[in-house]
Parts: C-alpha cells; sequence; structure tokens
C-alpha cells in the first residue's frame, strides 16, 4: 500500500514524535509513505474566511490527486476540514466551478475520488486489527487504558464517518491489539479541553483534570490518545497537577502510535517517545 502522508501544520512544530511514530508504525506493515509540500488545510480560517479555507483544502486534495494517492492525516482537525471541504465542493457546483478556476492557475484541478483518511483509518481498515496483532512481540498483557478517541474523529458524523460518534469502538479494538485491557470511563468522549485553552483556561484545566480523574477512577494506568491536540493538552495539565503539592499523580498519557511501536516490539528512541514531556522520557529505554 502506498499513501501520501498529510502531517499539518501543528505536528511537524509542536508535536515531532507524532509523525516519528507514524511513519515507523506503517514502515512496519509495509505501508509506502510519499510527501508532498503540501499547504494548512484550512482549518484556523474557516470562520473567518470560508472560501479561503475551502481553497485551503482544495489544494491540498488536488495534490494529492496529482499523486494519485489516498491523502492521510496525522491530525484529527486537518482531517474533519479536509473532508468538510471535500464534501462542500461535492455538493455545491458553483462552489466547486469557482474554486476550480483558482485552482487552474497553478495548473490543479479538484478531483471528487481523492480517499482522505485519518492514520487510525489506515491502522482499523486497510492493516486491520488482525493483522495488527499477529505483529504483536511485546504485549501490554493485563495494563489497564483508557481509550481518549478526541472529539473530530467521531463529530460531525456525516463528514468524519469513522465510527458510531455515540458508541464508538473502534480504537478500543486497536488499543485492545496490543494486549491491552480497555476500561470503561464516563468521559471518554468529553473534550479534553484544549480549545479552550486560549479562551478560559481555568475552564480547559478543569475539563482534563475531569478526566484524569475519572479515567483514574476507572482503574486506567494510561490514556491512549489519537489526537496530538489532545496528547498536548494532557501532557502540559498533568505536569502543572504533579507540580502541585498535595494533588494525586493522574495516569499518563501517549499517543496511540507511539502505544503501538513499542507492542510491536520498536525502541523508544525510534517512536519519538523521548520527546514527549512526562516520565515517558525514562520508562522504555
Amino acid at each position: 500500500m502506498k499513501v501520501l502522508l498529510f502531517p499539518g501544520c501543528k505536528v511537524p512544530y509542536y508535536a515531532p514524535f507524532n509523525e516519528t511514530a507514524s511513519r515507523r508504525v506503517l514502515k512496519t506493515f509495509e505501508v509506502q509513505v510519499e510527501e508532498t509540500e503540501f499547504n494548512c488545510c484550512g482549518y484556523p480560517i474557516r470562520f473567518l474566511d470560508f472560501k479561503a479555507f475551502v481553497f485551503s483544502s482544495a489544494r491540498n486534495i488536488a495534490l494529492a490527486a496529482k499523486k494519485g494517492l489516498p491523502l492521510v492525516c496525522l491530525c484529527k482537525c486537518c482531517y474533519g476540514t479536509l473532508r468538510y471541504a471535500d464534501q462542500l465542493l461535492k455538493q455545491h457546483e458553483d462552489l466547486r466551478q469557482e474554486i476550480g478556476a483558482m485552482l487552474q492557475e497553478e495548473g490543479l484541478s479538484y478531483a471528487s475520488g481523492v480517499e482522505i483518511k485519518h492514520f487510525l483509518n489506515v491502522l482499523f481498515e486497510d492493516i486491520t486489527p488482525e493483522a495488527i496483532q499477529k505483529k504483536i512481540v511485546r504485549p501490554f498483557s493485563g495494563v489497564k487504558i483508557a481509550a481518549h478517541y478526541g472529539c473530530h474523529i467521531l463529530r460531525p458524523h456525516d463528514v468524519v464517518d469513522f465510527d458510531d460518534p455515540v458508541k464508538p469502538t473502534k480504537f478500543e479494538k486497536l488499543i485492545e491489539v496490543t494486549g491491552a485491557k480497555t476500561v470503561d470511563w464516563p468521559l471518554r468522549l468529553q473534550c479534553c479541553g484544549e480549545p479552550l485553552w486560549d479562551k478560559n483556561r481555568e475552564l480547559s484545566r478543569q475539563l482534563t483534570r475531569n478526566k484524569f480523574t475519572n479515567a483514574a477512577q476507572a482503574g486506567a494506568e494510561l490514556l491512549a490518545v489519537g489526537c496530538t491536540h489532545c496528547q498536548l493538552q494532557f501532557e502540559r495539565v498533568r505536569e502543572e497537577m504533579i507540580a502541585s503539592p498535595g494533588k494525586d499523580i493522574p495516569p499518563a498519557s501517549l499517543l496511540y502510535a507511539q502505544l503501538l511501536g513499542l507492542s510491536l516490539g520498536l525502541k523508544a528512541s525510534e517512536l519519538g517517545i523521548d520527546e514527549n514531556r512526562p516520565e515517558w522520557k525514562l520508562l522504555w529505554k
């Protein structure tokens, strides 16, 4: 299988360990990764300039069409944004013609048949949990893990179409192939609080603390995270909680690509775990 990787803007700058781990895991399953010089998906400007947002996504889709490859996102915001713009372009001919004329200035054209996937789609649908399980050499037997989906992989369902938005199970299945046991925790589908960080920092922190507490009460020893933004939020709030005297130490969090990579027998240094901020720097040498 060959894919075109779309790392987005935030992953390379704030969370390069996500790209490091994802590339290494895909290589393990003989997925060939190609790349090109993409632009922003358009997510940051979607409420400021609608057509600029659609054009930004459409240009990336057009670049994927030129390569003839599925577009695989590491960031869930990028995933949802690209799929939403793709849906709008398919549904509205006048918008498609206007954006198409802009693309033609660069010799590009929008194509409606480009597959837009998230990294988790590739693992679940293309590689499959059964095939993954056959390659597990260091299972996390007995480890209790709380699955944190993140909002943008589930909602809006008619756009992202990853799993049942109310009762999803795919991420738990992907975690369980590593040998771990997933826990049932009431707040698993609630927002991590990251989108509020620059608007209401205390509320943002409280939402994250609530998730930590709820996961711990359910018996989780670790949070497996599928979203870069959520992982960064969990890391920074956890660091604050650890620094506060008298506070219980919440469970650590780890991106799923890194968790899976470890269970596949890959080294921490191959998965960028040394770049993570919590004590994971020391655990998996």
